[in-house]
């Protein structure tokens, strides 16, 4: 059975204490690695020489930085087969998915910022005659990032490839149930040259090496992706040292969609919004507002897409859905639909566990909910939808808002002003008209409410990473 290993200073180190955590591969519910189970003195490993790298690093010219990013995004797209594979095997999600999107969107992100901060400019006030003022950003120091299981490299890249871009160091934490593509990168890290202690990985549980990252006074800023109480710890312990810190939080996004929508495209869309990657992915749209008019057509044809949907062994290229990331979470997501039952819901497809090795659920569709139920208020995080019904612009909009998230939303109308007027009454951080999870990375992301503060993407990123440096020049 394979161990993996903390990466620290350019090397692949053991934990100091020798503790482990099991790493169990959802598709068959088996022991497959074993990962360190880090704490402290790991940390102060990695600190030291994170801040023994950050004056080399911080100082290189940014076309040098962009041309070793862009390298590693090359090594990235040499190795996906493999980083695919162990993708999937660690996370429970079909191996076509990580194959098209998982590990080219990791790629790409190393790719995007490379060439972002070459582009980046700063900004000059002339006062003619008098004065010049310049503002610089500089880059913070060390970083701590932290990510969560559902989409393992692509949001991992997501946070250090800006962190590493504007010349910060960075120690990051993969999930301790998702770690395997982190610890391959270190690998390929070397290999496009990045400097020893610019990137180092630790791993282990969030509750321990999780919490010490962010506590740590070394740790100038921390990004975070994760669930909402755990984000509540995170922002309240960086708050403590005054550390700037960015939370992506947890969702429970609305899905309205308007009679005088594309029927068709609305129901293939919704499907997969619905249930792409087991339903494990914060931008899921798990309550599906209808207008009551369309209803019946819409239940109909959405139900009947559903029912072809494939969940098997995420290896087998027939498996629409995979396994969910863990026995735990399993049983968390059964809850939910048992829930829903006794709150009065009717189970119009799926509600049960597979009968078979690893952690398999059905896609389940239940109706029947009052909006302001457990299962419509709360974030379940699975491949479970409720499909209300709504009578008005108004009320679509109030069922929409009426949770305490605010992530995201998707809008369905042919309608130019109501998708506007609609889109401006939602408070998400960000909306979809007429399609889903269609993201130019140049955009900010995030939520509103209690699905975050700050936001990740393009020059927001570029932006949360450095501190600004006013420099006034008297004339």
């Amino acid at each position: 059975m394979q161990k993996i290993q903390n990466f620290i200073n350019g090397e692949y180190v053991d934990p100091i204490k020798g503790q482990y955590l099991d790493n169990i591969e959802p598709g068959t519910g088996k022991v497959f690695a074993q990962i360190p189970n880090s704490n402290q003195e790991d940390l102060e490993k990695a600190v030291e020489a994170a801040r023994g790298a950050f004056p080399k690093w911080s100082t290189m010219p940014t076309e040098k930085r962009s041309k070793i990013l862009h390298k590693l995004a090359d090594l990235i797209e040499e190795n996906l087969e493999d980083f695919a594979l162990m993708e999937s095997r660690d996370n429970g999600k079909p191996l076509w998915l990580a194959k098209v999107v998982d590990i080219p969107r990791a790629s790409t992100n190393f790719r995007f910022y490379a060439s972002a901060i070459v582009n980046f400019s700063t900004e000059a006030q002339v006062s003619e005659g008098f004065m010049v003022n310049y503002t610089r950003r500089a880059p913070i120091g060390v970083v701590g990032c932290i990510s969560p299981w559902n989409l393992p490299l692509y949001l991992f890249s997501w946070k250090i490839a800006p962190a590493l871009a504007m010349g910060n160091c960075v120690i990051a934490k993969p999930s301790e149930l998702t770690p395997m593509t982190a610890f391959l990168l270190g690998r390929l890290a070397n290999e496009a040259g990045i400097p020893p202690g610019v990137l180092n990985i630790l791993h282990g549980e969030g509750k321990g090496i999780g919490q010490a990252i962010v506590e740590h006074e070394a740790t100038k800023a921390i990004s975070f992706t994760g669930g909402t109480t755990t984000g509540k710890i995170v922002g309240a312990t960086a708050a403590q040292q005054f550390k700037k810190v960015s939370l992506e939080l947890g969702g429970k996004n609305p899905n309205i969609v308007f009679a005088d929508c594309d029927l068709d495209e609305a129901v293939k869309t919704s499907v997969k919004s619905s249930f792409t990657n087991q339903g494990e992915i914060c931008l899921c749209g798990s309550r599906i507002l209808v207008e009551d008019s369309i209803y019946d057509a819409f239940k109909s044809r959405f139900i009947s897409e559903c029912k072809k949907i494939v969940v098997g062994d995420p290896l087998h290229e027939e498996s629409t859905m995979g396994a969910l990331v863990s026995n735990d979470h399993l049983e968390k997501v059964d809850s939910y639909v048992q829930l829903a039952k006794k709150e009065g819901g009717t189970i119009l497809l799926g509600g049960k566990k597979l009968d078979k090795e690893g952690f398999y659920y059905e896609p389940t569709v239940i109706e029947g909910l009052d909006e302001t139920c457990r299962t419509n208020q709360e974030e379940i995080f699975g491949p479970v939808v409720t499909l209300n019904k709504f009578t008005s612009e108004g009320e679509a909009i109030q069922v929409a808002n009426s949770t305490r998230y605010g992530l995201s939303c998707t809008i369905w109308t042919t309608d130019l002003k109501k998708a506007h007027r609609v889109s401006h009454s939602v408070h998400s951080g960000i909306i979809w008209v007429n399609c889903w999870l269609v993201r130019d990375l140049r955009t900010p992301f995030g939520g509103m409410k209690d699905s975050g503060i700050g936001r990740e993407g393009g020059n927001e990123a570029l932006r949360f990473f450095t501190e600004p440096q006013n420099v006034c020049i008297k004339l």
